[in-house]
């Protein structure tokens, strides 16, 4: 994410990196590759000239202030805090109001509007414990309808249709009956995607709209697309006066413009951002986080937050009895392994953590190293789970056999389990010296 945008920020403060003091000289170099960096990210050249402007004008201010700081972290400072101010300032909370709540989604064909809400339903049945009906309302696509039931299903949240009615605001309103019917707090009404351009389409929206007067209406747009994706956001803006965006596919080869100025060109702030197809990768947009992790500085308190959301204090308790007597076994590393993988992709979680952006820039760190694990413990009887010890050469076969994976991988696995139970047993009684001595069970040096 924004890998490229963080390495030609990177370079730009270099140029005062190591510097005595903030010159006339260091700062305007470092200003060109600032804007240089940020047209390359797909950020329209007005709005990158307006931002350098203004960090050159607080830079400019502070060169007789503030000598305790380096000159290059004051920059970087700076740079940070007016690219908060860029992208938002702070946190925008959605607006549950109503009963039920009605929420609108709108958006470009192929933007990730279903996928997202069913996301939002399962982090607002989730996170705050609200009775949520998905309504679909694509009359157009072919399998629209089906796609939305398989994620309702997926999430726990029951779906309102209408298979052979074509008339979306007829199935909205009729929905809306049934939820206040059926006590549902929350209403997401999938749309179907459409082109600014098409009139008829933007019409029936715009219909939708005025007929249901949702409590909130969100536009989805695909971050991949950059500066478009803020061309399309201010063309829906102008016809159905959204309240909030949501960027999709924030995880692929993004290059950062529209998360920096969809706030400064339409004026509506980013609510939500979305990452990969899984139906937990929804996270509440915070400006400065974002900032942080453009900047290469990490996202330490998502990455903690993330966890808590995992964190069972009575699986936790059970385990550490388990780890002191030295009895953490198959079955408990294969549900630890799954609570890991909800928090969100591998390489994703590590760059949350401070400084580990750029250990891990070339490293590829694939998720599907877990898969197998994953089919090794499956392989095993439950006995065996529960009783690592009992694995001996010939059941250690059948493993392998039933796994796909051949014996050294079956050996190369059971070791490091057994070298990462024995660190975790000495860690608890206090006894920790380098137990470990091995990797990561499932990722093998290369």
């Amino acid at each position: 994410m924004f890998e490229s945008l963080n390495e030609r920020l990177e370079q730009a403060f270099k140029n005062i990196k190591g510097q005595g003091k903030l010159t006339d000289i260091n700062i305007a170099q470092s200003i060109k590759e600032i804007r240089r960096a940020l047209v390359a990210a797909d950020v329209n050249y007005k709005i990158a000239k307006e931002f350098t402007d203004k960090v050159k004008d607080k830079a400019l201010g502070s060169e007789n202030v503030l000598t305790s700081v380096k000159p290059g972290e004051l920059m970087v400072k700076i740079v940070m805090d007016e690219m908060i101010e860029l992208m938002g300032g702070q946190a925008e909370g959605i607006n549950l109001s109503g009963n039920p709540a009605v929420i609108l989604i709108a958006g470009l064909q192929g933007s990730g509007k279903t996928t997202f809400s069913g996301k939002l339903a399962k982090f607002l049945k989730e996170k705050k414990r609200k009775k949520v009906l998905l309504v679909a309302c694509d009359v157009y696509r072919p399998a629209a309808i089906n796609q939305l039931s398989v994620i309702a299903e997926q999430v726990g949240a029951p779906i309102y249709k209408e298979v052979e009615n074509k008339n979306p605001v007829e199935i909205a309103t009729n929905a809306l009956m049934f939820a206040k019917q059926n006590g549902h707090d929350v209403v997401i009404i999938d749309t179907a995607g459409r082109l600014a351009i098409d009139e008829v389409m933007m019409k029936e929206i715009r219909s939708l709209k005025e007929t249901i007067v949702p409590t909130e209406t969100l536009f989805v747009v695909d971050s991949m697309t950059g500066q478009d994706a803020v061309n399309t956001a201010q063309a829906f803006n102008e016809v159905i006066n959204y309240d909030g965006v949501v960027l999709t596919k924030l995880d692929g080869d993004t290059r950062g413009g529209a998360a920096l100025t969809v706030k400064y060109t339409v004026g509506k702030p980013i609510k939500f951002v979305s990452t990969g197809e899984t139906m937990d990768t929804l996270d509440v947009f915070h400006p400065d986080r974002m900032a942080q992790r453009i900047l290469g500085m990490g996202d330490i308190v998502s990455f903690v937050e993330k966890a808590q959301e995992q964190f069972d204090e009575k699986e936790a308790k059970r385990l550490e009895k388990k780890i002191k007597k030295n009895k953490f076994d198959f079955n408990d590393f294969q549900s630890q392994l799954k609570q890991i993988k909800k928090m969100g992709d591998i390489k994703s979680l590590i760059n949350m953590i401070p400084g580990m952006s750029k250990m891990t820039k070339n490293l590829d760190i694939d998720d599907k190293a877990f898969n197998k694990v994953e089919a090794i413990i499956q392989s095993m009887t439950l006995e065996e789970r529960a009783r690592p010890e009992l694995l001996n050469m010939s059941r250690k076969r059948r493993i392998a056999k039933g796994c796909g994976h051949n014996i050294h991988e079956i050996n190369m696995f059971i070791k490091q389990f057994d070298q990462m139970r024995k660190m975790m047993h000495m860690m608890s009684k206090g006894k920790f010296n380098n137990a470990m001595g091995g990797g990561m069970p499932g990722m093998t040096r290369p």
